[in-house]
């Protein structure tokens, strides 16, 4: 169903599609986190360790930079209609997930599951970047940061689960992620695709090849903000994957039993939805350049401290600074977004868009591996390694911003 047609459906966008997607995003990508959540299950269940459970998210990267490599280089993004590619890809994440949780036997075959629901996130999270621009391409910093609020939520609602469900058997909990993307793949069936971004049209026989969808890096705008992005990457999904680790580390989790491992790791994941809207807020009135160095660089300021001063700390400022790092480790994805978005043609976005998250996710999997590895060995002061990262991203994106006019996403 498109935007144009009625039905009974026609309430969905009475509400707002921006609401609509944003849901349906926080719902589908519920599925990326979701292993992560039964992490102590897996350990009794499998025998997995730390460097396992960081081998089941890399094989979640490793999908998704798959499934974006053949939406961007093979132009789907741009000649499907977003709101097909991501219905089919979130029942098939749905369908993926569960075979995780009642299929597979061990590490080995919950890695294989978990690529293959990577594979379907690659239809989900980027496509719903697409479908925001299409319907509000205006305010595109303020409404992918609603987005990446709720790909957040999305990110920590598996250890939500894990926290609430109490003694259910780890399947459930991961299940329970499977449910909710399948009610996404339905609100975006029924929302449609906006009127703002066309459909490229199938290249007939004899006309001009189009130009590989990687020609988007020499536009100075979109090199600059991928930077960053870049930058930015290293240190996200690493800090995400180690956050439970952490806890446990460090003895935060003992000393605020309440909410124990999986309570605060939800909170410190979460709290990035806070740090993406308020960011987007702060776009309308700065420009989101000015909000993703700023969020940036506080993020690796907050790296920094945790790394130098984690056992000089008292519990609760330790558990603060802790908060604060994750409000602002996310803050600045939807802007470099919204930055790389305002850069590129209308009828490129969802190919620039995706090439940009596949780069970014294969750099994940070198951060996530290195991270969890080296937290096996040395704990804690692991955190040293996603450092970098931040600075990187900063004098990236100042070297490659050079002579640019400043735009406001």
């Amino acid at each position: 169903m498109t935007a144009e047609q009625g039905g009974p459906f026609q309430r969905l966008r009475r509400v707002g599609p921006v609401a609509v997607v944003s849901i349906a995003q926080l719902f589908g990508t519920s599925l990326w986190f979701s292993a992560n959540s039964a992490a102590d299950g897996l350990m009794q269940d499998w025998g997995a360790g730390p460097r396992d459970i960081g081998l089941l998210t890399s094989a979640v990267q490793a999908g998704f930079i798959a499934g974006t490599l053949v939406i961007s280089l093979g132009g789907l993004a741009d000649r499907f209609r977003a709101s097909l590619i991501f219905t089919v890809a979130s029942i098939c994440g749905a369908l993926f997930n569960a075979g995780f949780a009642w299929l597979a036997q061990d590490v080995a075959t919950g890695v294989a599951f978990r690529f293959l629901v990577g594979l379907s996130l690659a239809g989900i999270y980027p496509i719903g970047m697409k479908l925001i621009v299409s319907w509000e391409p205006a305010r595109t910093g303020q409404a992918l940061a609603l987005l990446v609020a709720m790909l957040t939520l999305g990110t920590a609602l598996p250890h939500l689960l894990r926290w609430s469900g109490g003694d259910l058997p780890w399947q459930w909990i991961v299940t329970a992620s499977s449910v909710l993307a399948l009610l996404g793949a339905g609100l975006i069936r029924a929302l449609g695709d906006g009127p703002h971004i066309p459909i490229r049209p199938v290249r007939q026989p004899g006309s001009p090849r189009r130009p590989s969808i990687l020609t988007a890096f020499r536009i100075p705008g979109y090199r600059a903000a991928a930077v960053g992005y870049f930058g930015h990457m290293w240190e996200l999904y690493a800090f995400w994957t180690v956050v439970p680790l952490l806890l446990a580390g460090t003895g935060l989790s003992d000393r605020f039993p309440v909410a124990g491992q999986s309570g605060l790791s939800f909170a410190i994941i979460a709290v990035g939805a806070l740090g993406c809207l308020i960011g987007g807020r702060l776009s309308r009135h700065i420009g989101s350049e000015k909000v993703a160095l700023g969020a940036l660089a506080l993020s690796g300021v907050c790296g920094m401290l945790v790394a130098l001063a984690w056992q000089a700390m008292l519990p609760g400022v330790l558990l603060i600074l802790l908060l604060i790092w994750g409000a602002a480790v996310v803050a600045d994805s939807p802007q470099f977004s919204a930055l790389s978005a305002g850069s590129c043609p209308r009828d490129a976005v969802g190919g620039a868009l995706a090439v940009q998250n596949a780069i970014g996710f294969a750099i994940t999997m070198v951060a996530i591996g290195g991270e969890t590895a080296l937290f096996a060995l040395v704990g804690p002061a692991a955190i040293w390694l996603l450092v970098p990262g931040p600075l990187i991203g900063l004098l990236g994106y100042a070297v490659a911003s050079r002579g640019l006019d400043r735009p406001r996403a």
